[in-house]
């Protein structure tokens, strides 16, 4: 999907995601129905995302940790799709250097670390290692909200 100049524009008056599609149409001189049909292409396709986020320094009893992995082969998109599905996992990024990926992890009281690698890490194959990074302080990072 092609993101023009339209598009930029929506996704930019939606960075707090409570702006009505009927203001962002008339700021941008376009009809209403085409604010809403191009957010959700956007959507549809994945490239874009609406929905609420918090700074996990706000969140009690929930912390983030930084994971590293490093893995046997180099099926790193694969890999990073099967982490991302795993319990507790916010986001995970294909990188350079010596981790394959970074991963985001939120873990609570009632699933702690020892949880998230005991039964979560430990049902992928191809695992070479893992780093763990505790967050005691973070900027301008939000994460989706966990229920217990």
């Amino acid at each position: 999907m092609e993101i023009d100049e339209i598009n930029l524009a929506i996704i930019n008056h939606l960075r707090d995601g409570r702006m009505p599609f009927k203001k962002i149409a008339d700021l941008l001189a376009v009809s209403e129905g085409t604010v809403r049909g191009r957010v959700k292409k956007l959507k549809d396709a994945g490239i874009l995302d609406i929905t609420a986020r918090v700074d996990p320094n706000a969140l009690p009893d929930q912390s983030i940790v930084m994971v590293g992995v490093r893995l046997k082969d180099m099926d790193l998109v694969k890999k990073g799709e099967e982490f991302s599905r795993l319990r507790g996992v916010t986001s995970v990024c294909v990188v350079t250097g010596r981790f394959d990926l970074i991963l985001t992890v939120l873990l609570t009281k009632e699933f702690p670390m020892v949880k998230f690698y005991t039964e979560e890490v430990s049902k992928l194959e191809n695992v070479r290692a893992v780093e763990t990074f505790v967050v005691y302080k973070s900027f301008n990072l939000k994460v989706p909200l966990t229920l217990p």
